[in-house]
């Protein structure tokens, strides 16, 4: 993997660090992670658009570099205020949002709070409705468990990993899950509250399919055929409810789908970004 550490740069908001990436130069694009992960999940990624775009990539709090998550957090849109401020710290007045899972959730609550600023959006792997009732009790149960483990042990880390990644990646690339899972396994338990709080938020979420339609700008939505976090069905009803969205099915992928298709992701990225900057 590349050493993405002399990219990375640190603000403070709200009393906590921000830890993020700044890689590339060109138009803006802000990228957001999936939950359980960190900035380094774009590995793919930021080599081939920092080619063509200053690419500024956040640790979601609690995750990666980035400190607590910061008193008075309640919701994915304080997340989106934060990105916002971050952005306006950097000085970038306009750019580009793309966000895999909860970096989709949050990412489409930042340009409903500032239509002006976002050129365009891209959504992989995630849903602007509520988690269904059967999944968000099936997630609650683990992250109570989780909490008062106060760890990730080895057999709850092996049940989750496979969550993560297509039946297909398991089978050819069994590495990727084995490696996801020690990283669980490694969470320190002073960051567990962070875990289990942030969790919990993304997955008592509001329904932000109410407010669809005022997403007016240029939309690329990506779901792997695989993905069982986020299905397909999920992205097709964003796809009906956003105005001119585009869909792109990514083939044997899961839900991390930039580490599973890379290549096919970049080409999916250069080709969308290319029309709208």
């Amino acid at each position: 993997m590349t050493d993405f550490n002399q990219y990375r740069q640190q603000i403070e908001l709200r009393g906590e660090p921000l830890s993020y990436l700044d890689i590339g130069q060109g138009p803006v694009l802000l990228l957001g992670h999936s939950y359980l992960w960190d900035a380094t999940m774009w590995q793919q990624q930021l080599p081939v658009l920092a080619k063509h775009y200053r690419c500024i990539v956040p640790d979601l709090w609690g995750h990666g570099q980035s400190g607590a998550i910061p008193a008075h957090t309640e919701s994915l849109a304080d997340i989106a205020t934060d990105m916002l401020t971050l952005m306006d710290k950097l000085s970038v007045d306009e750019f580009t949002v793309i966000g895999l899972s909860v970096g989709a959730m949050w990412g489409a609550e930042l340009v409903l709070k500032a239509p002006a600023r976002v050129k365009a959006l891209v959504m992989m792997g995630s849903f602007l409705g509520f988690e269904p009732e059967v999944t968000r009790n099936k997630y609650m149960a683990m992250l109570d468990g989780i909490s008062q483990l106060g760890q990730i042990p080895a057999p709850m880390a092996e049940q989750i990993a496979p969550m993560f990644f297509a039946v297909t990646t398991a089978s050819l690339r069994p590495q990727l899950l084995s490696d996801f899972a020690s990283a669980l396994q490694s969470i320190s338990p002073e960051r567990i509250p962070d875990t289990v709080a942030m969790g919990k938020l993304i997955f008592n979420r509001r329904d932000a399919m109410e407010d669809a339609d005022n997403l007016t700008l240029p939309c690329l939505i990506m779901s792997g055929v695989e993905d069982t976090a986020r299905t397909v069905l999920e992205s097709f009803l964003m796809v009906d409810a956003i105005d001119g969205a585009e869909m792109v099915q990514i083939p044997a992928a899961g839900h991390i789908s930039v580490l599973e298709q890379g290549d096919f992701i970049n080409q999916a990225l250069l080709t969308f970004l290319e029309k709208h900057h």
